[in-house]
């Protein structure tokens, strides 16, 4: 029993070390060939958004928040894999509920 209990502990703080670097690793979501990029953490979180103006058009604004959406979209989708792929190697591919793309 002290054995698994400290099996459980070690997979705990390897879990939280898992989230802390997750916060600084950053995945790139992009839209309409490149000229809109939607960076974000591996949390999730949107850190940037970078437009090239030649794609900004006052006349077709909807086009342009289209894109953006687009790009956030993938940039959380990535964000998302890239959590579960790193949370698989400590739980072996358990799904666990409630933690990020690992569980119901």
């Amino acid at each position: 029993m002290q054995k698994m209990l400290k099996q459980v502990q070690k997979v705990q703080e390897e879990m939280a070390r898992i989230q802390e670097a997750l916060s600084n690793e950053r995945v790139e979501g992009t839209a309409g060939g490149g000229v809109v990029r939607a960076i974000a953490n591996g949390h999730g979180d949107l850190v940037s958004i970078t437009i090239d103006p030649g794609v900004v058009d006052p006349a077709d604004v909807s086009m342009l928040e289209d894109l953006v959406v687009a790009a956030a979209a993938e940039a959380s989708r990535k964000a998302r894999e890239l959590a579960a792929e790193r949370m698989k190697a400590v739980t072996g591919g358990l799904q666990i509920p409630g933690l990020p793309g690992l569980g119901a």
